[in-house]
């Protein structure tokens, strides 16, 4: 599997390290993604969410910035840290994504609790290297309401003027997590593609965080992408969970017409439980074994690979000198 590279759209490290600053980001093995287990996997680029989570309370900037600060100094390579990750921020740098022995890291940022209902603060992140916005988790918060919030609310005023600042400065938007009605609401105020960066198919299993059909065939149509996760309850409602019951999943997005918008999003350190076999980011290879048993080798290479970069291609900010002092 030496010559396979794979992008992940989603893991949580970022806050399993600010809960437990002790982790060392090299070979943690409480850290389902470290620097050891992506080499083992073959991850190319990993996206990082700064997820606040419940235990800090009410989500504040301090946190954000808490979450940029440990991704600096502990995960990204840098003037004191030869081992680490480059920072993917430019459409340009594309053409260094994917060499064998360097690996990347995208900033995404999951609910904007944090963000503290000032619109200043997110373009502090995109300055600081965050590319990918999503506007909430589970509940609600200053701009939508999340998929656990009973009332099933939208986006917010505020939510609305977030989205249009995330089309003015280049920020690209993720709608896992948000309501059915925060979804379409999102999906005619986006200008560009736009991401459900770890859904799978409401179809296969009827979990409220999956995607329902109508929805897959809204990102295809507008040339998005669908991260396909390994949350053990978004693939199967019960029972232990092998990587071939991520099979139906695939079948039903592809019957949809999204085969080639199909992609990787894991939530490695966000689960407690694993699908059988898929327990860190070291094994890919075993569900990369397991799909090419059924799909052809390119098309494989589409969902581990092609598919985020092509997007990414298209929709990643150019650097242009107004942003050059950005450094990665």
């Amino acid at each position: 599997m030496h010559n396979w590279r794979i992008a992940d759209f989603h893991c949580d490290a970022l806050s399993k390290m600010l809960m437990d600053p002790a982790l060392p980001f090299e070979n943690a093995p409480k850290l389902d993604v470290n620097l050891e287990r992506m080499s083992e996997g073959g991850l190319g680029l990993q996206a990082f969410a700064i997820y606040l989570p419940e235990v800090l309370g009410r989500g504040k900037f301090e946190h954000v910035m808490g979450q940029l600060d440990i991704y600096r100094k502990r995960v990204q390579v840098s003037n004191d840290r030869s081992e680490g990750i480059h920072t993917l921020l430019w459409r340009e740098q594309l053409t260094q994504v994917g060499q064998m022995g360097k690996t990347w890291g995208l900033l995404t940022l999951e609910g904007v609790d944090g963000l503290e209902s000032n619109l200043f603060y997110l373009e502090l992140c995109y300055q600081m290297g965050v590319r990918i916005v999503g506007l909430t988790w589970n509940y609600a918060n200053w701009a939508a309401d999340g998929v656990l919030e009973k009332r099933g609310a939208g986006l917010t005023e505020k939510g609305r003027e977030l989205v249009h600042l995330c089309n003015q400065i280049g920020m690209l938007l993720d709608v896992s997590h948000l309501t059915e009605k925060g979804f379409w609401e999102l999906a005619d105020l986006s200008e560009r593609p736009f991401i459900a960066s770890h859904s799978n198919s409401y179809t296969v299993c009827p979990h409220v965080r999956n995607l329902k059909d109508d929805q897959i065939r809204a990102i295809i149509a507008r040339k998005g992408r669908i991260g396909l996760t390994f949350v053990p309850w978004f693939v199967k409602q019960d029972g232990e969970v092998h990587i071939e019951d991520l099979l139906p999943h695939i079948e039903q997005v592809c019957a949809l017409g999204g085969e080639r918008h199909l992609m990787m999003g894991s939530d490695f350190d966000g689960i407690s439980t694993y699908i059988h076999e898929l327990e860190h980011t070291g094994q890919y290879p075993k569900l990369i074994n397991t799909l090419l048993k059924h799909y052809d080798e390119s098309l494989v290479r589409g969902w581990m690979w092609g598919n985020a970069m092509s997007y990414l291609g298209e929709n990643l900010p150019e650097n242009d000198m107004k942003t050059e002092h950005v450094k990665s």
